[in-house]
């Protein structure tokens, strides 16, 4: 028999990887299992001496899926009979040729069975040729390919239960009850019915169920618009009335809480589906989605691995990340066919698959295959064969499945998620359907598809179809029951409607993380300050452990000197201590995972750090082992550091961290750019979800953003940060004091301790709010920019806005407000000029804009007449419309502009000209009038 490889007998949640260090590891997380040949002596032996049947087998594995009646809008007819690639002749074979069927067929009734060529070829004719087909032939791994073929063709042929066959029924005809229920009551409301694509509504049944007993307690669920509202409001049992009173223009949240909201289309559920073969419950998270098509996959796959990482004891603490089992939680994506191939961010979140601390233990993908991308053919809309060829790039297996047939698409779900469960990688189905209206239930699809909506429009519907199917092939099913199953339905959701006035906004419709880590929505007009200090002694503590290194370790010889001996020199007198930015960043980390709240750094390059400054991860320079100092400061530490190089990607993996970030609260998550402005790549995930997912959704998140950003000669990119895009997309107020509730904050801190306040504040106060911190780059090593411990004591807080102290205040005639590096370049001038009656005022916190605090620092300055605003950037850049706007509507304070001009760019790529403007911004502060 075909001996099982590794992997197989490591199923139930045991890992397979092994390997040492970072790189050993992915060596061997994409080789497990391709060492142990998947056949034994008997099958070598069957496979050579029949060698041209096996090739023709093996083309009916290879190429049957072009020959597939897997098109609902082709008759089987249509499919092509000229098959080359499958003929006899071509393998030199005859029909009567006769064969064991070890190792050449496996869905014959043992391997000692003698099958002749005909036979052979009816039953993969079946099997490859029919309304299922496979590709496997780029799949890498060949124990893993014929792993997938054997399970394939001896699960194809087994049969459908009648009860499967009752429930499938039943679900559809539910959905199509409900469809014609809008129809009839809501006929102008755009609702993106399920309608041609019910087999979606099987494929999720059948994976929820076949989860139960696998085990998985937890599925969530990333998903379009095309059949939402049929699957929320049938297996996940969404309200009717909640959407019948959000369809009336009501609003879902309860009194007194706040948010703007979303249309019906992007809302979610989460709720513990019971399975339909009795095998348990599962909680089902369908999560909301903007309209910006895939870009929930990666938020899904995010939350995935949070609650696989919360339910499996962390994996925080592993240096080399083996990835995780899958064992508890699965993430399902469904994707529309247009989509899927042009949305860049479904590449990005299937290049997740195998990474360490990105992967989920597999991921389930189903293209809802519509044929169709709003008007445009799939010939139009991509290049590929099929939509599922993306997949290809990471070897994943694919299933093509016709979508009328709902009992082919049941069993290309057990076998999907059969192959996940042994192999942990993500495996797609490509469902290929139609739907019946248009792009929405208002448009006219014959303007476009004339021929394709002749077809669909003499169709039968795909539940009916499958009805009668039943009733001709005389199933054990109960046809009386199914004829009243949709006029029932259709009469609950009439009931549902009717009693709507009695209906109350339920606080519980839709499940809240924040609210069940004990945190509120802030209601406050004002900036909360938080105790966010530590010991000093318990800082120094942490700093040492932070380059504490184990015996044997081969650290780099200059990491030893500027990294290890320095820090240790850095925090030697707590009374003298001066420490910089990466010091500072080390202790905030620390501090909070010794108070049991995990921490999360992600991005491209942040175990070193972009500018070589973080180290928090060092590697043996013998070895390539891993060492992450702060998961071992303490043998019973409650809380550890996941240190994570991410892809080069900034959409996809921005969203896996906003992911986690909402799903575990009590968890600090981090996202750091190469440089600020290469968020731009993320753009979508920042607009749709980081801004506004508090007010369209009501999820909390507390992800931070460090954005790296100085003019300092690198050219129109790698320059600005763009902070003015950030405070144009906060809620902060204009012309009324901001408070807590502002959407996110915006800080642009001066020094290490400031930072370290920041990090800090995130975790201690009792609400989440993202946080955008434009990040230094020269100030990570300027002397200058160093903060004693005194800064960082117990009782000490993020300071809003940082006064001058190095002024007599009585004497000043000048105020320049500033934020960030540039008040270094600033008060260096000032000393070259000697001009003391001028005070540099630094704005650490934009948004919530700190009007009081900045009200205080003006009122030392009494006989001050002329206030300048100082920034690098361009004017139609950086802080300054959101700055003076508020100054003087808020303060009666009208403020002179000093910085660069506007500009198309952020910055000159001409090193002389930079030159110029570099000095012009920080002389003119000193010499212009009001």
């Amino acid at each position: 028999m075909w001996r099982l490889c590794p992997r197989l007998s490591l199923l139930r949640g045991r890992n397979y990887h092994s390997g040492k260090g970072c790189y050993g590891h992915r060596q061997a997380a994409r080789s497990s299992g391709a060492t142990e040949a998947p056949w034994g002596e008997t099958e070598l032996d069957n496979r050579a001496a029949h060698a041209n049947i096996l090739r023709l087998a093996t083309a009916y594995r290879d190429h049957g899926h072009r020959y597939a009646h897997i098109n609902p809008l082709r008759s089987a007819e249509d499919v092509p009979s000229d098959r080359p690639e499958l003929s006899t002749d071509a393998f030199r074979v005859s029909p009567t040729d006769k064969f064991p069927a070890a190792g050449i067929v496996h869905s014959a009734p043992s391997d000692s069975t003698m099958l002749d060529v005909e036979e052979m070829e009816a039953t993969l004719q079946s099997l490859y040729c029919g309304s299922i087909s496979v590709e496997t032939q780029h799949m890498p791994n060949e124990a893993e390919r014929e792993w997938f073929v054997r399970e394939y063709e001896s699960r194809r042929l087994a049969p459908i239960s009648d009860d499967c066959r009752q429930q499938l029924a039943e679900i559809m005809l539910k959905s199509q009850a409900f469809d014609q229920f809008m129809t009839k009551r809501y006929s102008t409301v755009k609702r993106y019915s399920g309608e041609g694509a019910e087999g979606m509504l099987c494929f999720v049944d059948q994976l929820v169920s076949s989860c139960a007993g696998e085990g998985i307690e937890q599925v969530v669920i990333g998903m379009p618009h095309r059949g939402r509202l049929n699957l929320m409001t049938g297996m996940l049992k969404y309200s009717p009335q909640a959407m019948f009173h959000k369809l009336a223009g009501n609003s879902l949240l309860p009194e007194g809480t706040q948010g703007e909201e979303d249309v019906l289309m992007h809302l979610y559920a989460n709720v513990d589906v019971a399975a339909s073969n009795g095998a348990g419950s599962v909680n089902v998270t369908l999560l909301p989605n903007p309209s910006h098509l895939e870009a929930v996959n990666p938020v899904a796959c995010g939350v995935a691995r949070s609650r696989e990482q919360q339910m499996s004891a962390g994996h925080y603490s592993q240096e080399s990340d083996v990835s995780l089992s899958g064992d508890k939680v699965l993430c399902f994506l469904v994707h529309g066919d247009a989509a899927c191939v042009a949305q860049g961010i479904v590449n990005e979140t299937l290049g997740f698959s195998q990474v360490p601390h990105f992967s989920t233990g597999g991921n389930v993908h189903l293209i809802v295959n519509n044929q169709l991308g709003f008007t445009t053919p799939s010939d139009r809309g991509r290049s590929s064969a099929y939509a599922s060829d993306i997949g290809k790039a990471i070897g994943t297996p694919v299933l093509h499945v016709n979508g009328d047939d709902p009992e082919a698409v049941v069993r290309a779900c057990e076998i999907a998620l059969a192959y996940r469960q042994v192999w942990r990688k993500d495996v797609i189905v490509d469902m290929l359907c139609y739907r019946r209206w248009g792009h929405n239930e208002m448009d006219e699809p014959m303007f476009t598809q004339p021929l394709m909506y002749e077809n669909i429009n003499q169709r039968t519907s795909v539940p009916d179809a499958y009805v009668e199917k039943l009733k001709e092939n005389a199933a054990s099913v109960d046809v009386g029951k199914l004829s009243s199953v949709g006029t029932d339905h259709f009469a609950w959701l009439d009931q549902q409607q009717s009693s709507l006035s009695d209906y109350k906004v339920d606080d519980k419709i839709c499940c809240y993380p924040w609210k069940d880590a004990g945190l509120v929505q802030p209601q406050s007009a004002s900036i909360t300050s938080w105790d966010t200090g530590c010991p000093a002694d318990f800082l120094q503590f942490i700093a040492a452990k932070s380059v504490q290194l184990p015996d044997g370790l081969d650290v780099h010889q200059r990491l030893q000197r500027a990294h290890v001996d320095a820090r240790l020199a850095q925090v030697a007198d707590a009374s003298t201590s001066k420490v910089d930015w990466a010091t500072a960043e080390c202790m905030a980390m620390g501090s909070l995972l010794l108070q049991g709240m995990p921490v999360r750094i992600c991005g491209q390059d942040v175990g070193r750090g972009t500018f070589s400054h973080r180290h928090a991860m060092l590697v043996d320079q013998t070895s390539d082992q891993l060492h992450i100092p702060l998961n071992h400061m303490t043998a019973d530490q409650p809380a550890f550091l996941e240190v994570c190089n991410s892809p080069l990607s900034e959409e996809a993996v921005l969203g896996f961290e906003y992911g986690i970030s909402i799903d575990n609260p009590r968890a600090l998550s981090i996202w750091e750019a190469q440089f600020g402005d290469f968020f731009n790549g993320a753009q979508i995930i920042l607009d749709t979800y980081v801004t506004s997912g508090e007010s369209k959704w009501q999820f909390q998140s507390g992800l931070v953003l460090l954005l790296p950003t100085g003019m300092d000669g690198a050219g129109p990119d790698h320059s600005s940060c763009r902070l003015e895009r950030f405070l144009q997309l906060s809620d902060s107020k204009e012309a009324t004091l901001d408070g807590d509730s502002v959407n996110w904050h915006v800080a642009f801190p001066t020094t290490p301790a400031q930072y370290y306040h920041l990090l800090r504040r995130q975790m201690i106060r009792n609400f989440r709010k993202p946080l955008v911190v434009a990040a230094p780059k020269v100030l990570l090593r300027l002397p200058a920019a160093t903060s004693p411990l005194s800064d960082m004591a117990a009782g000490t807080t993020f300071q809003q806005v940082i006064s001058d102290q190095h002024v007599d205040a009585s004497k000043v005639q000048r105020v320049i407000f500033c934020s960030g590096k540039h008040y270094y370049a600033l008060a260096e001038q000032r000393e070259k000029l000697g001009q003391w009656d001028t005070a540099i005022v630094r704005l650490e916190l934009l948004a919530p804009f700190p009007v009081h605090a900045v009200a205080e620092a003006v009122a030392q300055f009494s006989k001050a007449k002329t206030f300048v605003w100082s920034q690098e950037e361009g004017r139609n850049q950086g802080a300054w419309s959101h700055v003076a706007a508020r100054f003087s509507a808020q303060l009666n304070i009208k403020l002179v502009y000093c910085g660069r001009g506007e500009s198309a760019t952020p910055a000159v790529g001409v090193g002389k000209r930079h030159q110029r403007e570099a000095t012009a911004v920080i002389t003119e502060p000193f010499t212009i009038s009001k």
